[in-house]
């Protein structure tokens, strides 16, 4: 064990802003995980422990399996959760990432499989990553509630997942979903329900899921240290080593 405060780095954009995380948790707030960024972010800050949000994964290539392998031999506990984060934990688990939130646990369970559950469009960071489009899982996790509050029938619950999931991740929003609901004619009493309850019952899943991570960080800052232990040796394949100067940054 060991007294020294560890260092955490936390990934987000569109899902927490770094204003919001401050709230919670001490750390080194960086913009979504692209691929060499956790290679980078070990080489330039030698961080205990990493958090996972969001990630790039079209316009810059996603962070790699190999970098967070990396990360967790040289003794980070690497945590995800959310978005990128959650299903980064799911594929890499039993080699001890961390998966933190509901998001996670579906992916993991099996009940959630496809990637454009947690897909969102956003704007720049100049802006503050604006969001352009409802991530999948927060539609579904909001429509359920109003399932379980007697605000909507189960059937239309079912059409509304449906026409949301058929809608490309980029013009995935509710303006869009319920005009094609309400092309269908017979959804009328249902959708006015759920129009007017909406703003009061809207869930963010993802931002919820993106809380719980902070706290589970702030929890293992609090506690005496100990470096991160793995169950396996990490290979320095030949991709690896070519790539390794492309992944290092310095700024």
């Amino acid at each position: 064990m060991s007294s020294i405060t560890p260092i955490a780095i936390i990934f987000s954009g569109p899902t927490l802003s770094k204003g919001e995380g401050e709230k919670i948790l001490n750390a080194i707030y960086l913009d979504p995980a692209g691929q060499g960024d956790i290679y980078n972010a070990c080489k330039k800050y030698n961080p205990q422990i990493i958090g996972i949000i969001d990630g790039y994964f079209e316009t810059i290539p996603s962070v790699w399996h190999k970098e967070i392998l990396f990360a967790m031999a040289e003794g980070v506990h690497v945590l995800g959760s959310s978005s990128t984060g959650a299903l980064r934990a799911t594929e890499l688990e039993k080699f001890g990432m961390i998966g933190v939130g509901k998001i996670y646990e579906a992916y993991h369970q099996g009940r959630l499989e496809d990637d454009d559950e947690v897909a969102v469009y956003h704007g720049p960071k100049d802006l503050g990553f604006p969001l352009l489009s409802e991530a999948m899982v927060n539609i579904r996790q909001t429509a359920l509630d109003a399932v379980e509050q007697n605000i909507i029938s189960f059937s239309f619950y079912e059409d509304l997942i449906k026409r949301a999931k058929l809608l490309h991740y980029k013009v995935r929003n509710y303006n869009n979903i319920f005009d094609a609901l309400s092309k269908s004619g017979k959804w009328q009493s249902d959708l006015v329900r759920y129009k007017n309850w909406l703003p009061e019952g809207r869930r963010d899943l993802k931002k919820e899921d993106a809380l719980t991570l902070l706290r589970r960080v702030r929890e293992i800052k609090a506690k005496p240290f100990e470096k991160f232990k793995v169950n396996y040796y990490f290979e320095p394949t030949t991709a690896w080593i070519e790539n390794i100067e492309n992944f290092y940054r310095q700024e």
